[in-house]
């Protein structure tokens, strides 16, 4: 069957449930938050209550394909056993990131809750402080056009919630829960940093109302590669449907979240908790920090996907060896993380999931203070070496140099100039923490293992 002749979505054809009420709304209309939120949005026993409208990131790619389709997809689970396909209904409003009005207007709407994020590390500019980076920009051009009272022309993801937030201190409403799904540690408190210091910059008195919302903190785990036009294929194939923009995922799927709700929520089946950083350590940790290991040290020796590194025994002992230093570390039980690492290897072996390491690769800058860090400094600090850790800091600085997957990272320019330049491994750690640059111990181990990596 070809394209042409198969159906395409529509909710008036009788596909997905009826559109429910715009409840929620989502910054970040990308594979993982269709793989999860949505995906858990989908599943809640009140499904037809809790309405998604979506807006797109940097590009409109996926809002264009979803629009006509009226914000319905395929997610397509897959392990090694086969597909299964399940037809997500839970957005039901999809929107190009550029289109401001319409954001406002929902943070204008009495039915508006919860507020979610997926907008990458990178996306909340934060400056060495954890606060808004008003260096940066686009940072000062949302921050200018806030001030001359202009909502409507900001572009940045903290210049939108303060926008959002503003319109509805005006149109009179009360409080909702902004709620972020990205990869790093406690994620509402850096967005509620981010944005409260942007408000406070703009105009002291508006932190008062950044205050008045509830900002929740979440753990959110489930593999997610980009989406290849042989998915699409698959899913022709399996449903004789024409989708778009179908989502592949893995069968594992986590949310863990603290904080309040004050408008309501849906009744997700998450691990609602009064602490997430143990399991976020957890997480963040072992799952991406032996991602950014593998997606730098995995593919300088030849490897694309996840599934095809786990397997070398060279690097499947890198990573056991980074998880042994990082689960010294962790607060959660022995026997959890023992489960979890098992979880994890045979997650990673899914042959069915083409998880790309170049994907993984982008915005290491971000990625790599958060996942591999905290680990060297605290090995350190315990008089150990710390190598598996900075293993993972040497084979970036190999990737910052050319090596292996592309550079691809909004704010990688310094790190790059660093790595190419005179001493590049004292001149990169200097960037990361001037601490680090300045540990001959450290410097030495990761020099070191910069050579040992080329001849691995």
């Amino acid at each position: 069957m070809t394209d042409q002749e198969a159906r395409h979505l529509s909710r008036a054809a009788g596909d997905g449930r009826p559109a429910a009420p715009v409840r929620i709304i989502h910054l970040g209309l990308g594979n993982f938050f269709r793989a999860h939120q949505a995906w858990y949005t989908e599943h809640a026993p009140d499904a037809d209550q809790w309405g998604i409208a979506a807006f797109g990131g940097r590009s409109a790619k996926v809002a264009d394909q979803l629009a006509p389709q009226d914000g319905l997809y395929t997610l397509l689970v897959r392990a090694d056993d086969g597909d299964q396909p399940e037809l997500i209904s839970s957005v039901v409003a999809v929107h190009s990131g550029t289109d401001i009005a319409t954001w406002l207007d929902y943070w204008r709407s009495p039915d508006l809750a919860v507020v979610t994020l997926t907008v990458t590390e990178a996306g909340y500019l934060r400056g060495p402080d954890g606060s808004i980076n008003l260096a940066d920009a686009d940072v000062a051009a949302d921050r200018a056009a806030l001030a001359d009272g202009n909502l409507e022309g900001v572009t940045t993801a903290p210049g939108k919630l303060l926008a959002g937030i503003i319109a509805r201190r005006d149109a009179g409403l009360g409080p909702v829960t902004v709620l972020s799904c990205d990869n790093l540690p406690d994620n509402g408190g850096v967005v509620q940093r981010v944005t409260r210091s942007l408000a406070v910059a703009v105009d002291p008195a508006l932190a008062d109302i950044v205050n008045e919302h509830a900002f929740a903190t979440a753990m959110v785990d489930r593999i997610t590669p980009r989406t290849t036009q042989d998915d699409i294929d698959a899913v022709l194939a399996a449903t004789g449907v024409a989708d778009a923009a179908p989502v592949v995922t893995e069968p594992f799927v986590e949310w863990v979240i603290a904080g309040d709700f004050p408008a309501g929520r849906p009744q997700w089946d998450a691990n609602f908790v009064d602490e997430v950083e143990p399991f976020e350590q957890r997480k963040l940790w072992l799952l991406n920090g032996s991602h950014t290991l593998m997606a730098y040290a995995a593919s300088a020796r030849g490897h694309e996907v996840v599934s095809q590194a786990i397997v070398d025994p060279v690097v499947r002992g890198w990573v056991e060896e980074w998880w042994d230093e990082a689960a010294r570390h962790l607060t959660v039980p022995a026997e959890d993380i023992a489960n979890y690492r098992k979880a994890l290897v045979d997650r990673y072996a899914n042959r069915q999931i083409r998880h790309l390491l170049a994907q993984i690769a982008a915005d290491g800058s971000q990625k790599v203070p958060v996942r591999l860090l905290p680990t060297l400094r605290a090995e350190r600090a315990a008089g150990r070496e710390g190598r598996g850790a900075a293993r993972g800091v040497a084979a970036w600085i190999r990737h910052l140099q050319g090596v292996g997957a592309p550079v691809t990272d909004a704010h990688g320019d310094p790190y790059v100039a660093a790595a190419t330049g005179d001493e590049p491994v004292r001149a990169v750690l200097t960037l990361l923490d001037p601490a680090l640059g300045d540990d001959e111990g450290v410097v030495a181990l990761v020099t070191g293992l910069v050579d040992e990596l080329a001849n691995a």
